[in-house]
Parts: C-alpha cells; structure tokens; sequence
C-alpha cells in the first residue's frame, strides 16, 4: 500500500541514501521547485546522503553543473549519476564496440562535447554510420522531424542507442515535451534495435548503487515517471517515492489521489510507489 507522506524528511532517515531524478522532481530545466532547494538542503543537513539519478544524454559533470547553476548548492549531492555518462564509461571500456556514431543532439555541439576523450566518429550520414545516438530532441524539433532518418535506419538495419530514454519530460509552465525515448520506443516497436542507457533499465541502478555503496534495499528512489523512476527502481530492489507534481502534475488536479494514482499505474503497468507527494520542497501531503 502506497503511503502519503507530506515531506521526504519523514522518511529519509530509514535509508542510508536518497536517490532523487533530476527533471521533474528537482527543477523544470530552467529554475528549481518551490521548495525544493530548501527540502535538499534540510536533507543534507541532517546528515542524508543524496546522489541524482537522470535520464540524460549528457555527462554527469556536465548535469551536476547544471543542477548547481540552477540553484542547488554544490555538494549537496554525492553522485551524479546519468544514461549518457554510463553509456560514455561503456564507451571508454569498450564494452559498446560501435566506432562511427551519427547523432541527434538537443544543440548543436552536444553531442561533440560528449564523446571528448573518446577514440568515436561523428557522421552526419546514416551510410557511414554503425549506430544513431539518440541523445536529445532539438526544442523546436516537428514530431515528424526526424521520420525518414528513422525510417532510413530500419531499412539499413541501423542500430539506435538511446540515452534518454523518457518518452515526455515537464518543463517550465506546466508544459510537457515529447523527449528522446518516444522516438526510439517507436522505432522497437517498429522492429528496429535500440539499445537503451538509463532507467528503467537496471545496469544503472546498480551502477549507482555500487558507486554509493549501498545495497539495495537501503536506497529510496524518488521521481515523477512512474514508468522509469518508480517501476525501475522497485525492479532494482530499492524503495520509491512518487512526486505528484512533475511529470503527472495534471492529472492530480482536483482529482483524489488514491484514485488518480491507482489510474496512472493501470496505464504505465507500473508496481505502487512505497510513498507518494507532491513536491519535494514539502507541500500538502
């Protein structure tokens, strides 16, 4: 049975870490939460270890700057783990055998950035091309922006390696974005390979969890998706704790949670959350 809970501090004590998802939970990709750098921060105070788990393209460093640029304090969370920096440390191990990558990036220069010290091509032609890495969409990107390539890559037999694979992200003002994982889903579905990096996928989870060195059952998840975040972590063995307000925002309004939720979990064919709230930054339960 999924509890309420009105504030992470109620419960953060029974784990030897908390684990929070970055978009949606944190910040809305342009500013925090209400209340959310004052949640972390009473956290960290009392002697809570947090790390970050994200579905996103870029490197850990590259996120960690963010999150502090937003206006989270630097060093409030011990690791930040993301999809792209395991797939780049899969990369580097060789472990990912494909040289010649063509990507799609959010900006220009993501994806250059990302493969800095990697011995990787970037092609701007499928023909040359051993995989597509799917790393962002572009903001002002059409939803059939992107068709033919895909469409192109099925007929080749071209591989995608998706780094993010959330199929919709919220953003500032309430508004939800179609993001990477929508196209590479499709394109599965379709009878194309994808491999995925990040949640729900476990490899990620338990890369985190050895680099904090806690086992499972003493780790807490805490996102928005109820498809990555919440089924990915009860899949890892940890605990979860489902934010209302983020990617689901919508559907909580005016709506009796208990009843909502019990919806939201029918359609993702996602296990119940242990706990659920509306914010991290402690508002109503």
């Amino acid at each position: 049975m999924t509890r309420r809970i009105s504030d992470l501090s109620q419960i953060a004590g029974a784990y030897d870490a908390v684990v929070l998802d970055q978009w949606g939970v944190l910040h809305d990709g342009d500013a925090p939460y209400p209340g959310a750098v004052a949640g972390v921060r009473t956290l960290a105070e009392a002697g809570t270890r947090l790390a970050v788990l994200s579905n996103s393209g870029k490197r850990a460093a590259v996120n960690a700057q963010r999150i502090a640029g937003i206006g989270f304090q630097p060093g409030l969370f011990e690791t930040v783990m993301t999809s792209g920096e395991a797939l780049w440390r899969d990369l580097a191990a060789g472990r990912v055998e494909m040289r010649r990558l063509l990507p799609i990036e959010r900006a220009a220069g993501d994806a250059e950035a990302f493969c800095a010290g990697l011995a990787v091509t970037l092609s701007a032609e499928l023909a040359e091309a051993e995989a597509v890495l799917l790393m962002g969409l572009p903001d002002d990107a059409a939803p059939d922006r992107f068709a033919a390539l895909f469409d192109a890559a099925l007929a080749r037999g071209v591989p995608v390696i998706c780094t993010n694979p959330d199929r919709a992200s919220p953003w500032a003002g309430g508004i939800t974005v179609a993001s990477p994982g929508a196209l590479a889903h499709d394109f599965a579905r379709r009878g194309g390979t994808v491999r995925f990096y990040g949640k729900p996928h476990e490899p990620v989870f338990d890369a985190l969890a050895t680099a904090l060195g806690v086992p499972p059952a003493r780790l807490l998840m805490v996102g928005d998706s109820l498809e990555h975040d919440i089924a990915g972590g009860h899949a890892a063995g940890w605990a979860t704790a489902f934010v209302r307000g983020g990617l689901h925002r919508a559907a909580f309004d005016g709506g009796a949670v208990e009843a909502v939720l019990d919806r939201l979990l029918d359609a993702e064919g996602a296990p119940p959350p242990d706990f659920t709230l509306d914010t991290i930054g402690g508002h109503h339960a």
